[in-house]
C-alpha cells in the first residue's frame, strides 16, 4: 500500500518591507512521504519570500514537469517558476525556456556547493535564473518550526528574513549564488 501525503496547515502573516508586500495567507501543504520537514519548510519560506496573490504550490516532488511553486498568468503563461534542490542542467534550462523568471533554492550544504561548482558557469548565461542557497543551520532552524498547524509571522527587511511562531523566532540566512532581473 502506498503511503499518503501528510497535510499541514499554515497561516502566514507576511511583512516584506523590501517589496512593500503585506498579506495574510492560509495555506495547506501536502508533505510527500519522501519529503523532509526541512524541505517542506523551505517551500513555505519560498512562498513567504515571493508572496503574491497568484502564487501557488505545484505538485513538486511528485512530478517532473511542475515546479514547487509558481505564478501563472490568466493566459496560462508561467511568470515565476520556483524549484528547490539541485536539478540537472537540462531541467533548469527547460524551466528557463518555459517561465519568465526562474528561482532555484539549494539547501544541502556541501553537496549544494559541489553542485554549483559543476554547473554554475554554464548556468550563468541564463538571463532569467536566480539561484540562492540556504545553509544547513538555517534549514535546521526552519525545521524546528514545523507543526501540523502553524501560525507564523514572516518579516523581510534589507534581505534578512525572520520567521516566528508564539514560542520561537529564527533568522534565516540566504546566500546569493546568481541573481538576475528584478526579484518577484
Amino acid at each position: 500500500m502506498a503511503l499518503k501525503a501528510t497535510i499541514f496547515k499554515a497561516r502566514l502573516q507576511v511583512a516584506d518591507m523590501d517589496r512593500h508586500y503585506y498579506g495574510d495567507h492560509s495555506l495547506t501543504l501536502a508533505r510527500h512521504p519522501s519529503e523532509t520537514d526541512e524541505r517542506m519548510m523551505l517551500r513555505l519560506l519560498a512562498f513567504a519570500r515571493h508572496a503574491h496573490e497568484d502564487l501557488a504550490f505545484g505538485r513538486g516532488v511528485s512530478t517532473d514537469d511542475e515546479p514547487d511553486l509558481w505564478i501563472r498568468s490568466l493566459t496560462g503563461e508561467i511568470e515565476l517558476w520556483i524549484q528547490l534542490g539541485q536539478p540537472d542542467e537540462r531541467e533548469i534550462r527547460r524551466a528557463c525556456g518555459r517561465a519568465r523568471q526562474v528561482v532555484l533554492y539549494t539547501y544541502s550544504g556541501q553537496g549544494a556547493g559541489i553542485w554549483w561548482e559543476q554547473l554554475g558557469s554554464r548556468l550563468a548565461v541564463l538571463g532569467n535564473l536566480s539561484v540562492y542557497d540556504i545553509p544547513p543551520e538555517s534549514m535546521q532552524a526552519l525545521a524546528q518550526l514545523a507543526a501540523r498547524g502553524m501560525d507564523l509571522n514572516v518579516t523581510i527587511q534589507d534581505g534578512a528574513i525572520w520567521l516566528a511562531n508564539a514560542e520561537t523566532a529564527v533568522e534565516i540566512n540566504i546566500a546569493t549564488r546568481q541573481q538576475t532581473g528584478t526579484p518577484q
